[in-house]
Protein backbone atom coordinates (compact mmCIF):
# COMPACT_ATOMS: atom_id res chain seq x y z
CA UNK A 1 0.00 0.00 0.00
CA UNK A 2 1.44 3.35 -0.73
CA UNK A 3 2.41 6.03 1.78
CA UNK A 4 1.74 9.29 2.27
CA UNK A 5 4.91 10.63 1.02
CA UNK A 6 4.99 8.10 -2.36
CA UNK A 7 1.19 9.64 -3.09
CA UNK A 8 1.97 13.24 -2.27
CA UNK A 9 5.75 12.65 -4.55
CA UNK A 10 3.36 11.27 -7.42
CA UNK A 11 0.95 14.11 -7.47
CA UNK A 12 4.29 16.75 -7.63
CA UNK A 13 5.00 14.49 -10.44
CA UNK A 14 2.47 14.90 -12.50
CA UNK A 15 1.74 18.66 -11.73
CA UNK A 16 5.39 19.26 -13.12
CA UNK A 17 4.76 17.75 -15.94
CA UNK A 18 1.44 19.14 -17.22
CA UNK A 19 3.25 22.65 -16.08
CA UNK A 20 6.04 21.32 -18.45
CA UNK A 21 4.01 20.75 -20.83
CA UNK A 22 2.21 24.33 -21.30
CA UNK A 23 5.96 25.89 -20.70
CA UNK A 24 6.72 24.51 -23.70
CA UNK A 25 3.92 25.71 -25.36
CA UNK A 26 4.07 29.10 -24.56
CA UNK A 27 7.70 28.86 -25.85
CA UNK A 28 7.36 27.62 -28.72
CA UNK A 29 4.25 29.84 -29.87
CA UNK A 30 6.53 33.21 -28.58
CA UNK A 31 9.84 32.11 -30.60
CA UNK A 32 7.59 30.91 -33.85
CA UNK A 33 5.55 33.63 -34.03
CA UNK A 34 7.36 35.77 -36.53
CA UNK A 35 8.47 32.64 -38.57
CA UNK A 36 6.27 31.55 -41.40
CA UNK A 37 4.25 28.00 -40.87
CA UNK A 38 2.26 25.97 -42.88
CA UNK A 39 -1.42 25.04 -41.46
CA UNK A 40 -5.02 23.63 -42.01
CA UNK A 41 -8.08 24.06 -41.63
CA UNK A 42 -9.04 20.92 -41.09
CA UNK A 43 -7.26 18.54 -39.93
CA UNK A 44 -9.53 15.22 -40.04
CA UNK A 45 -11.90 16.39 -43.19
CA UNK A 46 -14.39 14.01 -44.39
CA UNK A 47 -14.81 13.87 -48.42
CA UNK A 48 -18.18 13.03 -49.83
CA UNK A 49 -17.65 9.78 -52.26
CA UNK A 50 -18.17 11.14 -55.41
CA UNK A 51 -18.09 14.90 -55.20
CA UNK A 52 -15.11 17.13 -55.26
CA UNK A 53 -13.05 18.00 -51.78
CA UNK A 54 -10.67 20.77 -51.12
CA UNK A 55 -7.80 19.75 -48.95
CA UNK A 56 -6.80 23.02 -46.99
CA UNK A 57 -3.05 24.00 -46.97
CA UNK A 58 -2.43 27.56 -46.06
CA UNK A 59 1.16 29.53 -45.28
CA UNK A 60 0.85 31.61 -42.71
CA UNK A 61 3.61 34.90 -42.32
CA UNK A 62 2.35 38.12 -40.12
CA UNK A 63 4.96 40.20 -42.22
CA UNK A 64 3.87 38.62 -45.38
CA UNK A 65 1.13 39.38 -47.55
CA UNK A 66 2.19 37.73 -51.40
CA UNK A 67 4.71 35.02 -51.46
CA UNK A 68 7.34 34.83 -54.60
CA UNK A 69 8.88 31.55 -55.77
CA UNK A 70 6.53 29.16 -54.03
CA UNK A 71 6.99 25.36 -54.92
CA UNK A 72 4.69 22.61 -53.27
CA UNK A 73 4.24 18.84 -53.02
CA UNK A 74 1.26 16.97 -52.05
CA UNK A 75 2.39 13.63 -50.89
CA UNK A 76 0.25 10.60 -49.19
CA UNK A 77 1.86 8.20 -47.12
CA UNK A 78 2.67 4.52 -47.97
CA UNK A 79 2.16 5.52 -52.09
CA UNK A 80 4.52 5.30 -54.84
CA UNK A 81 4.67 8.92 -56.13
CA UNK A 82 3.62 11.91 -55.39
CA UNK A 83 -0.35 13.43 -55.62
CA UNK A 84 0.96 16.56 -56.84
CA UNK A 85 3.84 18.99 -57.59
CA UNK A 86 3.51 22.59 -58.37
CA UNK A 87 7.36 23.93 -59.84
CA UNK A 88 8.70 26.86 -61.33
CA UNK A 89 5.18 28.66 -62.17
CA UNK A 90 3.66 25.96 -63.03
CA UNK A 91 2.41 21.97 -62.58
CA UNK A 92 5.15 19.55 -62.59
CA UNK A 93 3.72 15.82 -62.53
CA UNK A 94 6.59 13.81 -63.68
CA UNK A 95 6.30 11.13 -61.42
CA UNK A 96 3.03 11.67 -60.16
CA UNK A 97 1.16 8.64 -59.20
CA UNK A 98 -1.90 7.30 -61.66
CA UNK A 99 -3.98 7.04 -58.86
CA UNK A 100 -4.31 11.02 -59.15
CA UNK A 101 -3.70 12.01 -62.79
CA UNK A 102 -6.06 14.51 -63.78
CA UNK A 103 -8.27 14.82 -60.82
CA UNK A 104 -5.96 17.28 -58.56
CA UNK A 105 -4.63 20.89 -58.76
CA UNK A 106 -4.01 24.12 -56.80
CA UNK A 107 -4.80 27.47 -58.38
CA UNK A 108 -1.31 29.68 -58.87
CA UNK A 109 -3.23 32.99 -58.51
CA UNK A 110 -3.89 31.67 -54.46
CA UNK A 111 -0.49 30.88 -54.53
CA UNK A 112 0.85 33.98 -54.45
CA UNK A 113 -1.15 34.36 -51.10
CA UNK A 114 -0.07 31.43 -49.74
CA UNK A 115 -2.88 28.90 -50.13
CA UNK A 116 -1.58 26.26 -51.24
CA UNK A 117 -5.43 23.91 -50.96
CA UNK A 118 -5.61 21.07 -53.42
CA UNK A 119 -8.62 19.81 -55.27
CA UNK A 120 -9.57 16.74 -55.29
CA UNK A 121 -12.31 15.79 -57.99
CA UNK A 122 -14.68 12.58 -57.74
CA UNK A 123 -13.23 11.23 -54.38
CA UNK A 124 -13.05 7.49 -54.07
CA UNK A 125 -12.63 5.14 -51.07
CA UNK A 126 -9.07 4.65 -52.31
CA UNK A 127 -8.27 8.34 -51.47
CA UNK A 128 -8.73 7.74 -48.27
CA UNK A 129 -5.23 8.10 -46.29
CA UNK A 130 -2.94 10.53 -44.96
CA UNK A 131 -1.44 13.30 -47.17
CA UNK A 132 1.36 15.79 -46.22
CA UNK A 133 1.27 19.61 -48.15
CA UNK A 134 4.31 21.29 -48.32
CA UNK A 135 5.25 24.47 -49.07
CA UNK A 136 8.61 26.55 -50.18
CA UNK A 137 8.92 29.95 -50.65
CA UNK A 138 11.24 33.03 -50.88
CA UNK A 139 10.76 33.62 -47.15
CA UNK A 140 10.54 30.11 -46.05
CA UNK A 141 7.61 27.21 -45.48
CA UNK A 142 6.92 24.26 -43.97
CA UNK A 143 4.92 21.17 -44.16
CA UNK A 144 1.23 19.73 -42.37
CA UNK A 145 -0.64 16.28 -42.40
CA UNK A 146 -4.22 15.90 -43.58
CA UNK A 147 -6.11 12.73 -42.22
CA UNK A 148 -8.36 12.41 -44.95
CA UNK A 149 -11.87 10.22 -44.11
CA UNK A 150 -14.47 9.15 -46.68
CA UNK A 151 -18.40 8.91 -46.22
CA UNK A 152 -21.46 9.31 -48.63
CA UNK A 153 -23.92 11.71 -47.14
CA UNK A 154 -26.99 13.83 -48.07
CA UNK A 155 -29.65 15.52 -46.84
CA UNK A 156 -33.39 14.06 -46.83
CA UNK A 157 -35.94 15.35 -48.61
CA UNK A 158 -39.57 14.96 -47.26
CA UNK A 159 -43.24 14.64 -48.19
CA UNK A 160 -46.26 14.45 -46.61
CA UNK A 161 -49.47 12.43 -47.50
CA UNK A 162 -52.37 10.95 -44.91
CA UNK A 163 -51.09 12.02 -41.74
CA UNK A 164 -47.64 10.83 -42.88
CA UNK A 165 -44.56 12.66 -43.16
CA UNK A 166 -41.68 10.58 -45.20
CA UNK A 167 -38.08 11.59 -45.66
CA UNK A 168 -35.62 9.97 -47.94
CA UNK A 169 -31.86 9.91 -48.60
CA UNK A 170 -30.57 8.00 -51.08
CA UNK A 171 -26.87 7.94 -50.72
CA UNK A 172 -24.86 6.83 -47.06
CA UNK A 173 -22.37 5.24 -46.50
CA UNK A 174 -21.05 3.72 -43.41
CA UNK A 175 -24.70 2.43 -42.95
CA UNK A 176 -26.61 5.02 -40.53
CA UNK A 177 -29.11 5.05 -37.80
CA UNK A 178 -32.28 7.02 -38.27
CA UNK A 179 -34.08 8.56 -35.20
CA UNK A 180 -37.07 11.20 -35.08
CA UNK A 181 -37.50 13.12 -32.30
CA UNK A 182 -40.19 15.93 -31.37
CA UNK A 183 -39.93 19.28 -30.12
CA UNK A 184 -38.84 18.09 -26.56
CA UNK A 185 -36.25 15.77 -28.06
CA UNK A 186 -38.35 12.75 -27.20
CA UNK A 187 -38.04 9.56 -29.58
CA UNK A 188 -40.54 8.92 -31.61
CA UNK A 189 -41.57 5.50 -33.46
CA UNK A 190 -40.88 5.60 -36.99
CA UNK A 191 -40.93 2.78 -40.00
CA UNK A 192 -37.35 3.10 -41.43
CA UNK A 193 -36.04 1.02 -44.34
CA UNK A 194 -32.24 1.17 -45.17
CA UNK A 195 -31.36 -1.09 -48.59
CA UNK A 196 -27.67 -1.40 -49.52
CA UNK A 197 -26.81 -0.95 -53.53
CA UNK A 198 -24.77 -2.99 -55.70
CA UNK A 199 -21.63 -0.83 -54.55
CA UNK A 200 -22.22 -0.53 -51.08
CA UNK A 201 -24.33 2.50 -50.91
CA UNK A 202 -27.00 2.94 -48.65
CA UNK A 203 -30.71 4.77 -49.10
CA UNK A 204 -32.62 5.35 -46.41
CA UNK A 205 -36.67 5.97 -46.57
CA UNK A 206 -38.31 6.57 -43.12
CA UNK A 207 -42.11 7.15 -42.60
CA UNK A 208 -43.32 9.19 -39.29
CA UNK A 209 -46.75 8.36 -38.64
CA UNK A 210 -49.55 10.58 -36.83
CA UNK A 211 -48.07 14.02 -37.59
CA UNK A 212 -49.06 16.92 -36.23
CA UNK A 213 -49.93 20.29 -37.86
CA UNK A 214 -47.47 23.16 -36.49
CA UNK A 215 -45.13 20.54 -34.72
CA UNK A 216 -42.09 20.66 -35.15
CA UNK A 217 -39.64 17.41 -35.65
CA UNK A 218 -36.26 16.52 -35.79
CA UNK A 219 -34.85 13.97 -37.89
CA UNK A 220 -31.33 12.41 -37.31
CA UNK A 221 -29.54 10.18 -39.87
CA UNK A 222 -25.96 9.37 -38.49
CA UNK A 223 -23.20 7.01 -38.85
CA UNK A 224 -19.84 6.93 -37.34
CA UNK A 225 -18.34 9.60 -39.26
CA UNK A 226 -21.35 12.12 -40.51
CA UNK A 227 -24.60 13.25 -38.62
CA UNK A 228 -27.66 14.95 -40.67
CA UNK A 229 -29.62 17.14 -38.74
CA UNK A 230 -33.26 17.91 -40.15
CA UNK A 231 -35.63 20.16 -38.58
CA UNK A 232 -39.56 20.00 -40.36
CA UNK A 233 -42.49 21.47 -39.81
CA UNK A 234 -45.82 21.19 -41.21
CA UNK A 235 -48.39 24.33 -41.42
CA UNK A 236 -51.29 23.84 -43.33
CA UNK A 237 -50.04 20.94 -45.11
CA UNK A 238 -46.93 22.62 -46.03
CA UNK A 239 -43.72 21.15 -45.72
CA UNK A 240 -41.06 23.34 -44.12
CA UNK A 241 -37.49 22.25 -43.71
CA UNK A 242 -33.96 22.61 -42.50
CA UNK A 243 -30.81 20.62 -42.51
CA UNK A 244 -27.03 20.99 -41.81
CA UNK A 245 -24.04 18.42 -41.41
CA UNK A 246 -21.80 18.12 -38.60
CA UNK A 247 -18.66 15.28 -38.88
CA UNK A 248 -16.65 13.25 -36.30
CA UNK A 249 -14.04 14.88 -34.18
CA UNK A 250 -10.65 13.04 -34.59
CA UNK A 251 -8.77 11.66 -31.10
CA UNK A 252 -6.37 13.67 -29.67
CA UNK A 253 -2.94 14.06 -30.90
CA UNK A 254 -0.28 11.45 -29.10
CA UNK A 255 1.32 14.92 -28.19
CA UNK A 256 -1.53 15.92 -26.21
CA UNK A 257 -1.66 12.48 -24.22
CA UNK A 258 2.31 11.05 -23.61
CA UNK A 259 2.38 13.89 -20.00
CA UNK A 260 -0.80 11.92 -18.69
CA UNK A 261 0.51 8.51 -20.02
CA UNK A 262 4.51 9.17 -18.49
CA UNK A 263 2.90 10.89 -15.19
CA UNK A 264 0.20 7.75 -14.92
CA UNK A 265 3.37 4.97 -15.33
CA UNK A 266 5.48 6.80 -12.93
CA UNK A 267 2.19 6.61 -10.11
CA UNK A 268 1.60 3.13 -11.10
CA UNK A 269 4.95 2.21 -10.27
CA UNK A 270 5.39 4.07 -7.19
CA UNK A 271 2.34 2.89 -5.83
CA UNK A 272 2.71 -1.02 -6.63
Amino acid sequence: MASLGQIIFCSMITIIILFSTIIILILSLTFSHNAPSVVTQNTFPVANLGQDHLLSCQIVDTEETTYTRVSVTWEKTGMQGFVYRYLYGGPYLENQNPQFEERTEVFPDALLRGNASLLLRSVSAEDEGVYTCTIDSATGGGKVNIRLRTAAYTAPTFTFSKGTMAAVADRWFPRPNVTWMDHNRKVLQATTSIQENSVGIFSVVSNLPQVTDRETYTLQIQNKLVTSISRVQLTDLNVSTSSYFSFSRAPPTLASVVPSIVAAVACVYLLI
